[in-house]
């Protein structure tokens, strides 16, 4: 279910946690501390982790509990770290899984709440205050183009905040609410992709594939698709490059899901498989006519695999029946 989740982020100091909690009580939603998340897992604490991996290993870390909310069977606030934002990834992950609400806060009134803290790896430096003016140079504009609600936190307290934050979620709700009605009636938009060789349906090794042609592939999907409810289109390429140009445009275009059979590019195309998890707010199923398994050693080898949702094989046509109901129900 998309939309499910709240984020809380912004600089530290800045009261996620603290304003979290209360927030959950107001929106009826249970609370979740995304660092005490990490360290329940590395079974460090959050200074240990950088201590001994680096921020970048702590990032790595982070966005992979931000991945487990996508299985979560309830809704969440959910207090994330400072720097969260940074990541492109973890921006998309968080705006696919639910609304962001970025507490604004100023420097001075940052530096007067951080200045006596011990515990924030990034400030252990000479000069905090300049440290905290320079991070939120970086980080401000970004956590402004992330968020789809704000509250400038200065000068309030506590129950400010939250009455503010509560308005903000509400009217946020209320305009998605509406968003999907006057969308109800729009079909979602699925790309059936192939890789190499799959134009030669009908040709290539029929007693493999069968006889039917890559034409009649499309008119059985058309027909499935419609049955669905969904708008499907169509790209097939022999070349990595252009198929990995198809996937970036359709995230431009807002495309819902993808279902791909990369056909040889399975097996070996690292590149491809990059291009599809880089789109992570599209539900994506890999499909295969074959029995992929079944055939030589190389063939059961999908390095495309991992960055989609789930693999569907050795079904002939009826595999991309079934991955069209599969994607719908993700969607």
């Amino acid at each position: 279910m998309r939309g499910k989740h709240i984020f809380l982020t912004g600089y530290m100091g800045c009261g996620k946690t603290s304003i979290g909690k209360r927030l959950s009580y107001a929106v009826k939603m249970p609370f979740i501390d995304l660092d005490a998340c990490i360290e329940k897992t590395a079974g460090w604490s959050i200074e240990e982790i950088f201590e001994a991996e680096g921020e970048e290993g702590f990032r790595e870390r982070e966005t992979a509990e931000l991945k487990k909310l996508f299985d979560a069977g309830q809704s969440y606030v959910v207090s994330t770290g400072g720097g969260i934002v940074l990541r492109e990834k973890n921006r998309r992950i968080m705006k696919k899984q639910g609304m962001i609400l970025y507490l604004r806060a100023t420097a001075d009134t940052l530096y007067e709440r951080l200045k006596n803290d011990t515990h924030r790896p990034l400030l252990q430096v000479e000069d905090p205050r300049s440290r905290i003016d320079e991070m939120l140079k970086e980080r401000g504009p970004i956590y402004e183009e992330t968020a789809d609600m704000i509250v400038d936190v200065d000068g309030l307290d506590h129950s400010g905040v939250v009455k503010l934050a509560k308005q903000a979620y509400e009217e946020e709700k209320e305009r998605r609410r509406n968003l999907r009605e006057a969308d109800k009636d729009k079909p979602f938009r699925v790309l059936v992709m192939h890789g190499p060789n799959l134009n030669f349906l009908g040709i290539r090794e029929p007693e493999i594939y069968g006889t039917k042609t890559y034409d009649d592939l499309v008119s059985y999907i058309t027909g499935e698709a419609k049955a669905a409810g969904l708008d499907v289109t169509f790209f097939q390429s022999n070349h990595e490059g252009e198929l990995i140009d198809r996937i970036q445009q359709a995230y431009r275009e807002k495309i819902d899901g993808i279902i791909i059979n990369p056909g040889a590019l399975t097996h070996y195309s690292y590149a491809l498989h990059d291009a599809l998890a880089s789109v992570d707010m599209i539900e994506k199923i890999e499909v295969h006519l074959s029995d992929i398994t079944a055939r030589e050693g190389f063939r059961a080898v999908s390095v495309t695999k991992p960055a989609c949702r789930s693999q569907i094989y050795g079904k002939g046509f009826e595999g991309y029946a079934d991955a069209l109901r599969e994607i719908k129900g993700y969607i």
